[in-house]
Parts: C-alpha cells; structure tokens; sequence
C-alpha cells in the first residue's frame, strides 16, 4: 500500500464522518419534516430517492428510501440520512483509493 492511498483512505474516512456528524447533529430527533428539510436537495437525498419505494415520487420516495436504508442497519429514517449524506464521499473515496493503488501496481 502506498502513501497516496493512505493519504486518500484518511482523507475520505474523515470527510465521511465530518459529513456523517453534521448531518446526524441535523436529523437526530427531529421529525420525518425536519429531517427532510435538513437533507434536501442533497446527493445523499437523491441517493435516498432512488432506494426509495417503487411507485413513489419525490418527497415520498425520498422519505421512504431514506427509511429503508435506516432500517436496514437497524434505524430508521434519520439513520439512512445519515448513511445516505456519507455514502457519496466515501464511493468516491473508495474509487480514488483503488484507482491510485492499482496504478502503484504497474
């Protein structure tokens, strides 16, 4: 392992959890309204909608994929958005990191 890609696995670990501990400080107790008005027009809300229930639209599916996500972890709508704000930076993280170590391989 290089020192880039522990540079990169640092630097994304610690932006994921800046961002999971910014949003959790937002969406944890509050209402299915405030934690929709937290993470709107987000990636991580745009994340949510996709996983959400098949048939829904917008606030909705929202809502509901960020509660499907939580529950899947054992939470529930405030847990996935939190999971679904850091996913987006860690995915990216997780390309960078093993896109620099393959190239360290050749």
């Amino acid at each position: 392992m290089s020192k880039k890609s522990k540079i990169i696995g640092a630097g994304t670990g610690l932006a994921s959890a800046t961002v999971a501990g910014t949003t959790a400080s937002s969406v944890v107790g509050a209402s299915a309204a405030g934690i929709m008005s937290a993470t709107a027009g987000t990636a991580g809300a745009s994340l949510a909608g996709v996983a959400g229930a098949s048939g829904l639209a917008g606030g909705a599916a929202t809502a509901s994929g960020m509660a499907a996500i939580g529950s899947a972890v054992g939470g529930g709508m405030a847990t996935g958005a939190i999971i679904t704000a850091a996913a987006p930076i860690a995915i990216i993280g997780a390309v960078g990191y093993g896109l620099v170590s393959l190239w360290d391989e050749w």
